[in-house]
C-alpha cells in the first residue's frame, strides 16, 4: 500500500512539473520584448582579413565542332579553286595569247670555245643565239600559238671543210610542228654571192628581199636523213637518204652586205612548211635581240 501511494504521488508530481513547463513555455512566447531587446544591435565592423587574390585562369573553350567542319570545308574550296585557276592560266603566267614558257637552252658549258670565235671580233656563240631564238612568242609567229617548245639547244660549230676556222654558231628549238634552226656563218661569202650560186643549181624557189634593211634571201632544199647503228640491234646503218624540205631565210650582218649572215630555217616531219610571211616575221623578232654574252667575250 504505501508503495502505491507513493508512486501515484510521483506521477501526479511529474504531471504537474510537466503542465507548468508548459506555461512557462507559452508566457515566455507572449512576453512583450524590454526596451533593450527593441534598440536596434548595431553590428560591429568587420574587418576583412588580407586575402590573397586568387590568379584567374583563362577559360579554355571547347573545340566547337561545327566551326572546324566549316572551316575545313572552306579551306579545301580555296585549294580546289587555286589549283583550277593555276591549271587554265599560261604555264608563265603573264603572256596573254596562251603561249607556253619555252624549254630552258641545253648548252656545252663545258666545252672550250674554239679558237675561231676568240679571233672573230663580234662572234656570238650558240647560248646567245638559243636565247634570242627560244622566245614565248615564237609558236604564235610560226602559226601554232597553242605548241609549247619541247626541246632548245645552242652549240658553238665551225663552219664545214674550213679547217676549224670559221665559226658557225646554232641554236635549234624544236615543236611538235615545227623545228626552227638559226645559225650565224663569220666567213666572206655575201647574200649577193650567195644568190648568184643559187642560179646554178635549183634555183627556182628562190626570192630576194629585203630584210631589217639588210639584203636576204629566201631558198628551199631537203634536210639529210641519217640512220646510225648504236649496237642495240634494232636498226642498221644506212645511207644518207633525203629528208623532209627546209625553208631557210638568209639575211646579211648589215646592209652593206660585207660578208657573213645569219641562216633561219624552218622544216616539219610531214613535209608542212610556214609561209614565207612567218620567216621574215621571226627574222625581225630575232635578230634584233642577239647580243653577245659572257662566254663570247672570253
Amino acid at each position: 500500500m504505501p508503495a502505491v501511494i507513493g508512486a501515484v504521488f510521483l506521477l501526479g508530481a511529474a504531471l504537474r512539473v510537466r503542465v507548468v513547463v508548459h506555461a512557462l513555455r507559452a508566457r515566455h512566447r507572449r512576453a512583450p520584448a524590454t526596451e533593450a531587446e527593441l534598440e536596434p544591435v548595431t553590428p560591429a565592423p568587420v574587418i576583412p582579413a588580407s586575402v590573397t587574390p586568387a590568379v584567374r585562369r583563362p577559360v579554355e573553350k571547347k573545340p566547337n565542332a561545327f566551326a572546324q567542319a566549316s572551316f575545313a570545308i572552306g579551306l579545301f574550296a580555296v585549294i580546289g579553286g587555286a589549283l583550277w585557276i593555276e591549271g587554265k592560266l599560261p604555264e608563265d603566267g603573264t603572256a596573254a595569247t596562251g603561249a607556253s614558257r619555252p624549254a630552258a637552252c641545253r648548252l656545252d658549258e663545258d666545252e672550250e670555245l674554239p679558237s675561231a670565235y676568240r679571233s672573230t671580233p663580234g662572234a656570238v656563240t650558240g647560248a646567245d643565239l638559243c636565247r634570242a631564238l627560244n622566245r614565248t612568242e615564237l609558236p604564235e609567229l610560226l602559226g601554232t600559238p597553242a605548241e609549247r617548245s619541247v626541246y632548245a639547244s645552242g652549240t658553238d660549230n665551225t663552219a664545214p671543210l674550213t679547217d676549224r676556222k670559221v665559226a658557225q654558231p646554232e641554236a635549234r628549238v624544236e615543236f611538235e610542228t615545227y623545228t626552227v634552226e638559226l645559225s650565224a656563218t663569220y666567213n666572206k661569202l655575201t647574200v649577193a654571192q650567195y644568190a648568184k650560186l643559187t642560179t646554178y643549181g635549183d634555183g627556182r624557189d628562190a626570192r630576194k628581199l629585203t630584210v631589217l634593211g639588210r639584203p636576204a634571201l629566201l631558198t628551199s632544199d631537203h634536210m639529210m636523213k641519217i640512220q646510225f647503228d648504236l649496237g642495240s640491234g634494232e636498226g642498221a646503218s644506212g645511207p644518207v637518204e633525203q629528208g623532209p624540205l627546209a625553208r631557210t631565210l638568209t639575211v646579211a650582218f648589215d646592209g652593206k652586205d660585207r660578208g657573213g649572215s645569219y641562216d633561219l630555217t624552218v622544216w616539219s616531219e610531214s613535209g608542212l612548211l610556214p609561209d614565207d610571211s612567218a620567216l621574215v616575221d621571226i627574222a625581225e623578232a630575232v635578230l634584233p635581240r642577239i647580243t653577245r654574252g659572257a662566254r663570247g667575250q672570253d
